[in-house]
């Protein structure tokens, strides 16, 4: 079980609003659903449903204002749904190749896991920060902090499935090294984290077959929580900042975007918001922990990745510069020779 703490995104407890029972297996799907209130009752329902995950009836009617991932249309997908105190979860599953549409804003946090996902165009959008058109959504994950706005346009290339985690900021158990005003979760777009996916996926599974107990499935679920906060910084790290610089934990989540995000262009505005700085601040900070301006630190780690992949001679320049976001060969071999004070193709030569 989650634990209070007094410092939260949301200074209130959400009241999830609860629906008219009625027969789940003979339900379809409707345009709109609402999450399932969190208090005793559901445990109770749980219980008396021996601990399965059942489908969403179509009487939980509502829109984005009362607390769900509104997916348009609605009867493109199947949707099943876990409780537990303080946490939903949510499994959907796409039923054709048709195109469809999320969108979420809420006073509680979002975490879309995609378990598997290709679309064939569309794009991914949460609050400010840069859109997405990234086609491969497979193993990624995007988190959508409350009150944060969400839309997701997807033609799926096949039947794409993403597990949906839905948390009461009211419990989560928030910690912060810089006190009360930096405690505050930020927004990520299709990011990986191989913990939380790989947790995320084990519980969906666990649910939906029935093959764990309870006490299990609700201590995954509480994992994915506390992973989530430590991944962000939240949780009191041992490690003491670095004088003038970014803390440890700042450091690590900075360093971490970067890498998941090496192939696009990062602005310097969305890493201050990351760990809650103003851009010229950070800008300095960054520098002092790092050694180098964000912009050079992020050419740095592209042409560090490019010297691996100039190891494997199927792939051409063109394409290596390519992959790295690099919109020219020639602009690319400039950056390689600046870093490695050779071109690409005289350091492939090295190699062999």
């Amino acid at each position: 079980m989650l634990t209070y703490s007094p410092v939260t995104n949301v200074a209130r407890r959400i009241n999830f609003s609860e629906p008219a029972s009625t027969d789940a297996r003979d339900a379809r799907p409707r345009q709109r659903a609402v999450l399932l209130r969190i208090d005793s009752r559901l445990q109770e329902r749980a219980d008396q449903n021996n601990g399965r995950a059942r489908w969403l009836p179509a009487d939980y009617a509502g829109d984005v204002e009362n607390h769900t991932l509104q997916v348009l249309p609605a009867d493109v997908v199947n949707r099943r749904t876990k409780t537990w105190d303080g946490i939903r979860m949510e499994i959907i599953q796409s039923l054709t190749h048709d195109a469809v549409e999320f969108r979420f804003r809420a006073p509680c946090h979002l975490l879309l896991v995609y378990e598997e996902g290709v679309r064939e165009e569309g794009e991914t959008q949460v609050g400010d920060l840069p859109r997405s058109s990234l086609r491969t959504l497979r193993h990624k994950l995007t988190f959508v902090p409350a009150g944060h706005e969400y839309r997701e346009g997807n033609r799926p290339r096949i039947r794409n499935r993403i597990i949906c985690f839905y948390f009461d900021p009211a419990k989560m158990p928030i910690q912060s090294e810089a006190g009360p005003a930096a405690a505050r979760l930020s927004a990520r777009l299709l990011y990986e984290n191989n913990v939380l996916w790989d947790t995320a996926v084990k519980l969906a599974a666990a649910v939906e077959d029935g093959s764990e107990n309870e006490r299990y499935c609700e201590a995954l679920a509480v994992v994915i929580a506390h992973e989530l906060l430590r991944s962000q910084g939240m949780v009191r790290r041992r490690s003491p900042p670095v004088r003038g610089g970014l803390a440890v934990w700042q450091q690590r989540l900075v360093a971490s975007y970067i890498e998941e995000h090496l192939a696009e262009t990062v602005p310097l505005a969305t890493l201050a918001k990351l760990v809650n700085l103003s851009s010229y601040y950070f800008c300095r900070a960054f520098k002092q922990s790092f050694g180098v301006p964000p912009h050079r630190y992020h050419i740095n780690r592209r042409i560090e990745h490019a010297r691996t992949l100039l190891s494997d001679r199927a792939r051409s320049v063109t394409e290596i510069a390519l992959t790295l976001g690099f919109s020219e060969t020639s602009s690319f071999t400039a950056a390689f020779r600046q870093a490695a004070g050779t071109a690409p193709t005289e350091y492939r030569r090295t190699l062999g």
